[in-house]
């Protein structure tokens, strides 16, 4: 616990070398932790870090008890530490695999949340109706249909939530069921069986290589149909077949107006927190994203876990530097390997252009706070908590397990959380330090705050301050916060992004291979 009352700074494990800014200082001001009288020499933007310690150049910089990279040159007590005199330091190749494995978290059985109930036994906490654009060529007329169905359009169908189009940039110079193909079918596909869909039209030009009959075929698609117990196959539409954009777009129209009755027909009832599939994402971190918002998440997770649910931690290039504290607690040497694996295809996949993992923290997160890659991951990787890691997902791969789940995913959010929610995630909680303002349909994003002042300012699109941490407010009572709001999105309750609308842009794809 923290009070920036009468705090100015923080010292996060007793190993540490380097102090955390709560607020903005000035060259002469006192630390209130760590060393008596630490006196700063320069001025310290909030989140910063200020040696508590001197530190020789090629000396190790510690923080959360954990090195972050070494010093660049001599660094005097008081100094500001960050990008000028800190780089990262090369990751050690020996790992501990399932040496530190936690016991299952004492079982919570009394949490609930009242969703949707779906044919094929899932749990939706958002009832939408998508239309899918097989490729980038149907992406217009997919709009054109969806933004049809306006508000007013709807207004007799008060259980569905929306028609969004989910269009893209792919669908065409790509091999047929080569690693881009199957990609993205794995995002189409689901997205169409996602338990937030409560019907959907597909939508493709006739000619394109993303086939509609290898996405229905390679996902076993049918069509959801409210209540009624026998499915069929989907409304597919191709606009070469329809006889263009115009009649497509009225046939597309035509179709929806059918499934609305249907898709309306739904109601809320009362369902076990343990089928809430938990997307996590940080973006717009800061150098208070892993003392606030992400360790009250991890609690957040940790219940989740608790209660028989899955929490998904993505951005496998933000947990570089900080994998060897997830390969401890992995459950098996397997799973650890699993991801390993994926660290070391990133570390290929960015040499193929000339980058080094170390191009992330963006510009905003080393404004934050944030210096090296591994500050970040350290940062980044709390939102996991603190259960054991049950297994480790290729991207938008279905998630069966229970638990806590790694998703290899891109550290660019939009693709991220697509790949999540593809995946079957029905809620996301999204941390930012910076003001991430992200949404994310058709699943719900609660943003989640890692301090006051960006809290206040940004209050439009902010539904949680976990800057409170830092004044006063214990992480675990927060993460507590984090949970039931949760419960609550779940359960109807709209986020911030939500009454804005935001979240029809925001469908990423991510895809790998060549564009021929």
């Amino acid at each position: 616990m923290v009070d920036s009352k009468n705090s100015n700074t923080v010292q996060l494990h007793n190993d540490d070398n380097v102090l955390v800014t709560l607020g903005s200082l000035s060259a002469g001001d006192i630390a209130s932790s760590g060393p008596a009288g630490t006196e700063l020499s320069d001025t310290v933007p909030m989140g910063h870090k200020v040696a508590c310690q001197p530190i020789a150049t090629g000396q190790l910089v510690l923080k959360y008890g954990q090195p972050i990279g070494t010093a660049s040159e001599d660094i005097a007590v008081g100094q500001w530490v960050h990008t000028h005199n800190l780089v990262t330091t090369a990751r050690s190749e020996s790992y501990q695999k399932a040496t530190d494995i936690p016991p299952p978290p004492a079982p919570i059985t009394d949490r609930t949340f009242l969703g949707y109930r779906r044919e094929d036994g899932k749990a939706g906490t958002r009832n939408y109706i998508a239309v899918i654009s097989n490729v980038n060529c149907s992406a217009s007329v997919a709009s054109y249909i969806a933004k049809r169905f306006d508000p007013q359009a709807l207004a007799d169908y008060p259980n569905v939530d929306g028609v969004v189009a989910f269009t893209h940039g792919w669908g065409c110079g790509m091999k047929y069921d080569g690693q881009i193909h199957q990609m993205l079918a794995r995002v189409l596909g689901g997205i169409a069986k996602h338990p937030n869909i409560g019907g959907y039209l597909i939508v493709g030009l006739g000619c394109e290589q993303s086939t509609i009959g290898y996405l229905l075929d390679k996902h076993q698609l049918v069509q959801i149909r409210g209540n009624e117990t026998t499915p069929s196959g989907p409304p597919v539409l191709s606009m070469q077949d329809m006889g263009g954009t115009l009649k497509t777009v009225e046939a597309g129209i035509e179709k929806l107006v059918e499934l609305l009755p249907r898709a309306n027909d739904v109601e809320r009832i009362e369902i076990p927190a343990s089928e809430i599939l938990l997307g996590t994402e940080c973006g717009g971190s800061d150098g208070n994203s892993g003392i606030t918002a992400n360790p009250a998440l991890g609690v957040a997770s940790d219940l989740l876990v608790a209660c028989g649910g899955t929490s998904i931690l993505s951005e496998t290039p933000e947990i570089y530097g900080a994998e060897h504290l997830l390969t401890r607690r992995s459950r098996s040497v397997e799973v650890a390997d699993k991801l390993l694996d994926k660290l070391k295809w990133w570390e290929w996949y960015a040499g193929l252009f000339g980058e080094v993992m170390d191009s992330n923290p963006t510009v905003g997160n080393k404004e934050g706070g944030l210096t090296t890659i591994v500050e970040k991951s350290l940062g980044a990787v709390a939102k996991g908590g603190s259960t054991a890691l049950m297994d480790v997902y290729d991207y938008a791969e279905p998630v069966t397990s229970a638990g806590f789940v790694v998703m290899d995913t891109p550290g660019f959010d939009p693709p991220s959380v697509t790949g999540m929610v593809a995946g079957g995630a029905n809620v996301v909680v999204f941390t930012t330090g910076r003001g991430s303002c992200f949404g994310c349909k058709p699943t719900p994003s609660i943003k989640v705050a890692s301090n006051s002042p960006m809290y206040e300012r940004m209050v439009d699109d902010m539904d949680i301050n976990a800057g409170q941490v830092l004044e006063g407010k214990t992480v675990q009572q927060m993460g507590h916060e984090i949970f039931d709001e949760i419960l609550a999105v779940a359960s109807g309750k709209q986020t911030k992004s939500e009454i804005h609308g935001i979240g029809d842009e925001e469908f990423v794809p991510w895809a790998v291979g060549a564009q021929l």
